[in-house]
């Protein structure tokens, strides 16, 4: 059975909260830990599988650094069960020749553990629309960027 939709709802508005912060640069990405279980497993499209929340603190920390330009806008969520669905986008700062906005469109899949946490977030983009996409701008990585691993773990 389900969990209330009111406790999910809860969560799911601390982790956008959290995550807000961790745009802004007030905490840092893996602060969002606090929204997941001590087991959870976090997949990502470029990244790979992370499972448990040591791993997931280094993949939100590394993964994250030297986007602190980039804006990861939310734009609604679905609530099914214990299933939740947010779409979001990758912003990247600066615009296309043609003067258009930047965005890479996402949606993340994340199942709802009970007691404020999630035990599963999946985030699935285009990894090679990611790359197009950061072609068409004028942003460059910063000498701190972490490239992802070679060996990413998909098991």
């Amino acid at each position: 059975m389900a969990h209330d939709r009111k406790e999910i709802k809860a969560t799911i508005d601390r982790y956008l909260e959290l995550r807000r912060a961790a745009i802004a640069g007030d905490i840092p990405w893996s602060g969002l830990k606090e929204v997941f279980t001590d087991d959870a497993v976090f997949i990502d499209s470029v990244w790979g599988r992370h499972q448990g929340v040591d791993a997931l603190v280094e993949f939100l920390d590394s993964s994250m650094t030297g986007l602190q330009t980039w804006d990861f806008p939310h734009y609604w969520e679905a609530i099914d069960g214990d299933k939740v669905f947010l779409r979001w986008s990758n912003h990247l700062p600066g615009q296309t020749e043609d003067g258009k906005e930047i965005h890479n469109m996402g949606l993340s899949y994340l199942e709802y553990a009970g007691d404020g946490k999630f035990s599963y977030e999946e985030d699935m983009y285009s990894e090679s629309h990611l790359a197009v996409t950061m072609r068409q701008t004028t942003w460059e990585p910063s000498a701190d960027m972490v490239p992802p691993p070679r060996d990413r773990d998909w098991v």
